[in-house]
């Protein structure tokens, strides 16, 4: 699906784990006024700021977004919106991970947009970047981890090499890498104004590299397809499973990564409120005094599970 120039330039200019974890977190003493707050009291535009200097960001429980950017279903159908909030909305309530799926643009010849699968979202990648640069420079105690994948669909997906030389050109001409961090998982203290980058494209840089299952890395649950009956009750089983794993687990060197998302034939609002009505709510609700170190928790339709959204953050400061 391509774009033509004038067009571009019209939609681009938008915009064990309990003591593990015991001493390096602080709840605020009083919450900004102007944020929304957790049960905890925590600003949510501004709750890392209470995460002690020094704290692994392995340590941490991030709420993410899948497909970040996917807010209309005039860009593609109800198959491929996943989003109500645009990014910076995310960031204001707590989001911490996005998830940026990028092919080429016609008529861009540097460029990179934002996809799902061959759905074009009309937003470009430094658009993201500088609604996240906004953000962190108005909230510089808090971090923001970035899969920036190479989707490689439909008649705008890049090979290898391009996609390399294209994500250099915003590095460097466009002058964005100087708000990346891109080895190894940081401190909190490292992380902080910064975006972590994790790559999910073929590099030879020695970034932290993405998985949708098991690196050095990551451990990853995304799990958006089965077969059979009741798939939906199958994907809330994996659900638990990753959550039970990465609590039990605190001294992984790896990031635990757990999507609450499922496609598989069901649009995307049905399969998320039917998976936080029937496991993800209860599971988190049933263990609202137990910190856990869950990882990466990224969602759809986080407007529609403030609750649960809060509830993942809060699980930094029991």
């Amino acid at each position: 699906m391509g774009i033509a120039r004038r067009d571009l330039l019209k939609w681009g200019a938008g915009v064990g784990g309990a003591a593990a974890l015991g001493s390096g977190l602080l709840l605020p003493s009083t919450a900004s006024a102007a944020a929304r707050t957790t049960p905890r009291g925590l600003p949510t535009d501004n709750w890392m700021r209470y995460v002690k200097d020094g704290v692994p960001l392995l340590n941490l429980t991030i709420p993410g977004t899948h497909d970040s950017c996917c807010e209309n279903p005039n860009y593609g159908t109800e198959w491929s919106h996943t989003q109500n909030w645009g990014i910076t909305q995310q960031l204001q309530e707590g989001v911490r991970f996005l998830d940026i799926r990028c092919n080429g643009l016609q008529g861009a010849p540097n460029e990179l947009g934002i996809y799902h699968a061959d759905n074009y979202q009309y937003i470009r990648l430094q658009d993201v970047l500088n609604q996240c640069r906004s953000f962190l420079q108005g909230h510089s105690g808090e971090t923001i981890v970035m899969r920036l994948r190479n989707e490689r669909a439909g008649g705008q997906a890049l090979g290898d090499d391009e996609f390399m030389r294209r994500v250099n050109y915003y590095f460097n001409e466009l002058g964005f890498r100087g708000l990346f961090h891109f080895y190894g998982w940081p401190t909190i203290t490292a992380a902080r104004g910064k975006i972590v980058l994790l790559a999910d494209f073929t590099n030879p840089w020695g970034l932290i590299d993405w998985s949708s299952g098991e690196n050095t890395y990551m451990d990853t649950q995304d799990v958006w397809e089965i077969g059979g009956s009741d798939p939906l009750a199958k994907k809330g089983q994996y659900i638990v499973n990753q959550f039970d794993r990465a609590f039990l687990n605190p001294n992984s060197p790896k990031m635990f990564v757990n999507f609450l998302s499922y496609a598989g034939g069901f649009w995307p609002k049905r399969s998320s409120q039917d998976l936080m009505d029937h496991t993800i709510y209860p599971y988190l609700n049933a263990r609202t005094q137990q910190r856990a170190r869950f990882g990466i928790v990224p969602m759809d339709f986080p407007d529609f599970h403030v609750n649960v959204l809060q509830m993942l953050i809060d699980k930094n400061f029991v």
